[in-house]
């Protein structure tokens, strides 16, 4: 189900940073996006890690003008302490930044549009696939 707001995986940012199509035209579908902070620390990450620094921390940094950031606080910690707990005891571990990012979705009832499927593990997580 689509709605009017969705969260953005770190993988979702990539594509629509490298201009895929279908990518930028879901994306337009929404009226605001929110991105994790954990996946603008990724982002930022494979940025300053990249041959063209300089570039694509300047493409990043236009693209986060246009989103909502959303932090952690105590109530992702909350949702991050059940979600990894749950993801533990069910025996489907998944990676650890995907785990705060699972928990800032659930604590702000927010849709992540991800291209991973193990997202599909976190209980109570609207999961939508482009």
């Amino acid at each position: 189900m689509v709605t009017d707001r969705v969260a953005i995986d770190t993988n979702v940012i990539s594509a629509a940073l490298s201009n895929d199509i279908v990518i930028v035209e879901l994306l337009q579908k929404y009226l605001v996006l929110f991105v994790p902070v954990i996946a603008f620390g990724e982002q930022l990450y494979g940025a300053e890690n990249s041959a063209k620094v300089d570039e694509n921390i300047t493409q990043l940094r236009k693209f986060i003008e246009k989103v909502e950031l959303l932090d952690i606080n105590e109530k992702v910690a909350v949702y991050y302490s059940q979600t990894r707990f749950q993801l533990k005891k069910d025996g489907k571990p998944i990676p650890e930044n995907d785990i705060w990012i699972a928990a800032t979705c659930l604590a702000n009832n927010l849709p992540l549009l991800t291209h991973d499927q193990h997202f599909d593990h976190v209980a109570g997580l609207e999961v939508i696939r482009p």
